[in-house]
Parts: structure tokens; sequence; C-alpha cells
């Protein structure tokens, strides 16, 4: 149960441009075509009429706006938004800032993935990459894994992330928060020749369309070569992509190609994918962007 979820998610809901996230009492608006921004007006008028809706945040500080002629937006534009917004996910905590966070705050599209993932952690020793405000790493700790270092690039988000292990009365002593680039952090793990139970790679867009795809296979190869090498044997190894231009079939040769050249045998024990609040129209599969694997060495 949650009351953090997807509302509008753009084509797949029939409304090009238009993503709407609920986090509790509070509305983020992402206006992102020309099309959506015609109707802004009428858009933020029947977003104001949802009943319980206290505040609307508008985060339309993307690229994407730039390539229909559109300057960023972003602000208050209904209500007050108060610095942080606290959701419930699974039984778990966490604050979220809407005003300045990742995406629209949170990774809501990733709910079930942490789930699962955080089932597979008991007793395990984790290495979490990309983690943000430390949505898996919370799962796994909530989970019973034996220990957890959560790996990020913000100071901030790592901040967020105490908080988050804070609130939810977690053990601190479990958790290590390290601030750095994941490639170079990885790579040092790799030279002091540590080992983890279990590996998750969350990175952020690497090739957001097609075009990019060849760089991005490049950079998901590397950091899916160094986690498979720092897993004990039986290790758990989650890994994903959320770049609209690397297809599910091309993530799993990627990993697959990361694998042999680390001379591990693995195989998938599950495969991941976005939650059901994020639907994939039938005519639109660009839609279904969000795609991982747990593997298993």
């Amino acid at each position: 149960s949650t009351n953090a979820l997807r509302l509008i998610h753009a084509e797949s809901d029939g409304l090009p441009g238009l993503v709407v996230d609920r986090y509790n009492d509070v509305l983020v608006v992402q206006i992102l075509s020309a099309g959506a921004e015609h109707w802004r007006e009428t858009i933020i008028g029947c977003l104001s009429d949802v009943p319980g809706v206290n505040t609307i945040v508008e985060r339309s500080d993307v690229d994407v706006r730039t390539l229909e002629g559109l300057e960023p937006r972003s602000g208050v534009l209904y209500g007050t938004a108060p610095k942080t917004v606290e959701i419930f996910e699974n039984g778990l905590k966490f604050q979220v800032n809407v005003l300045t966070g990742q995406k629209t705050g949170f990774y809501i599209d990733q709910r079930r993935n942490r789930q699962m993932v955080g089932e597979l952690a008991k007793n395990r020793e984790v290495l979490n990459c990309f983690c943000y405000t430390g949505g898996f790493s919370l799962y796994a700790l909530a989970n019973g894994a034996a220990h957890v270092i959560s790996v990020d690039s913000s100071s901030e988000a790592l901040e967020s992330g105490k908080t988050n292990l804070e609130i939810n009365g977690l053990p601190a002593l479990k958790s290590d928060w390290l601030e750095g680039d994941v490639f170079k952090v990885l790579r040092r793990l790799r030279e002091e020749d540590l080992k983890f139970d279990m590996v998750i790679l969350d990175p952020p867009k690497f090739a957001p369309t097609a075009a990019q795809a060849e760089r991005a296979a490049r950079g998901y190869k590397d950091i899916n070569l160094i986690a498979f090498k720092l897993l004990r044997p039986d290790g758990i190894l989650a890994t994903l992509s959320c770049s609209g231009g690397v297809s599910a079939e091309l993530f799993q040769k990627i990993v697959a190609g990361a694998a042999a050249d680390a001379g591990m045998d693995a195989r998938i024990i599950q495969t991941l994918t976005q939650g059901p609040d994020h639907p994939v129209a039938l005519g639109f599969p660009e839609g279904a962007y969000l795609k991982g694997l747990i593997v298993q060495v």
C-alpha cells in the first residue's frame, strides 16, 4: 500500500507530454510538450479539483522542453508546498523533496522492484549504487540485510537517505553512506578486493534516445562488469536501466557480455519493470522505459 503514485503517465494515458504524480496531498505536474503547454490553465484547473489535494507543484524543469521550444518551469502553482512530503510505501516511510528532488521527487516507478530486491537481501552484505535517498537500501535493511553500503554523488540525497533511515527506526550501525562518483567508487572497491553478497545498480538515464544507445551500452557494460567482480559466489546482482534508448533485449545482451567478461556463470532469477501505475500503451512501446534483471552468479 502507498500514498504515492502516478496519476497520469503521458502518452500511455492518452495525454502526451503530461505527467502527474501524487505524493500524499501534493500533486507534482510535468508539462513536457507544446500541446500540453497549450492546455496548461485547463490542466491546472482540473488538477486543483482532485479530492484531498492541497498543493500543486510544477516540475517542468527538464531538457525535453527545449526540444519543443519551451523554457524550463518549476514552482508552486496552487497551495503551499512543504519542504518535504512524507509518503509511505509497503510499510516504509520516505521524506520526499518535491521542489528540487530528482524526477518529481521520488522514483515511484521502482516500488515493486524495491520490494522484490529487498526480500532477497536478508542476511546479505549489500552494495547499493546510485542510491539517491536510499530506497533500495531501506528495503534491504527492513528485510534483514546484514549491512548496506549506499553510494551516490549527491551529499543532499545521502542526507535525505539518513533521515529516511532514522524515521523508520532502522539500524544505523548496519548502514554506511558513501559520497562519490559511482564508477570511481566501484573501481576502488575492486582494487581493495572487497566482496558483497548483493550489488544493486540503479543508474540515471545514460541514453534518453536510441541515437545515444551505443555510448550508453559502454557505460552499462563497465559498471555491470565491475559489479560482477565484486560479488561472492551465489551473489545477486540487481541491475536496472531507465534509458528509453536501450531496449530490454539490448540491456540483457549488455549484462550477459559483462558476466562473460567477468568470467561469471549467471542466471536471471527475475526480470524487473516499471510499476502498474506507469502503463505502456500497445502502440507506444517506448513507454516501457524501465527494465532490469535480478541475476545470481
